[in-house]
């Protein structure tokens, strides 16, 4: 049985925030700071007024997937997969609309990554659970750059690894190491020897 990698893909895989923040200033003349830290917290119009939850997902839903061939690849993300292929199978857990899973695949396919794509709406603990059962229950790794998808994981997959990555710097020197993660790790190089050695050690995560 071979083991299993579940890798989120923005700020992952590919930037996003860098390139949706441009666009934010681009067509909408909204400011995007990476300061907060807090996605929600980050838009602001010229006066300093905030956005409505609505108004931001309004604004992503637009980004994606209209805006998708802005996203560039994170430096060493498909040659640590490719590498990583050889031995595990890989699954891509996005948290997009259903109907932006081709675009995904489509997108990922342009940077010479191939794996099976599946889409998420909310926590991502319960499809993690479902992979992990389909493949067999083989040793997991799980890598998202988001906090709330580690605890979500960590309450319904425990078995699984998790690494917690955010490849863009601009925001990841402003979000905390996640709880319920085991590692964070903002670079592919080290983050794919990380990967290796517990799919190497054979062994689940202690629950």
């Amino acid at each position: 049985m071979k083991p299993l990698l579940i890798c989120d893909c923005d700020e992952v895989l590919l930037h996003m925030v860098r390139h949706f923040g441009l666009w934010l200033r681009e067509r909408h003349d909204i400011d995007f700071s990476l300061a907060t830290g807090d996605f929600t917290q980050a838009m602001k119009r010229p006066d300093g007024s905030g956005l409505t939850r609505e108004e931001m997902w309004g604004l992503l839903d637009q980004f994606f997937p209209g805006e998708m061939e802005r996203q560039t690849l994170v430096p060493h993300a498909a040659e640590a997969l490719a590498a990583l292929a050889e031995t595990a199978e890989i699954v891509i857990l996005t948290n997009l609309g259903d109907h932006c899973r081709d675009h995904r695949i489509e997108q990922l396919a342009r940077f010479g990554i191939a794996h099976r794509v599946e889409t998420n709406q909310g926590g991502k603990g319960d499809p993690v659970a479902r992979l992990m059962a389909e493949h067999g229950m083989p040793v997991t790794v799980f890598v998202d750059d988001l906090a709330v998808h580690h605890d979500s994981v960590a309450r319904h997959a425990p078995q699984a690894h998790r690494l917690h990555m955010i490849s863009e710097p601009d925001l990841a020197r402003h979000v905390p190491p996640a709880p319920a993660a085991h590692a964070r790790i903002d670079d592919w190089r080290s983050a794919q020897a990380w990967i290796a050695a517990r799919f190497a050690d054979g062994r689940h995560a202690s629950a």
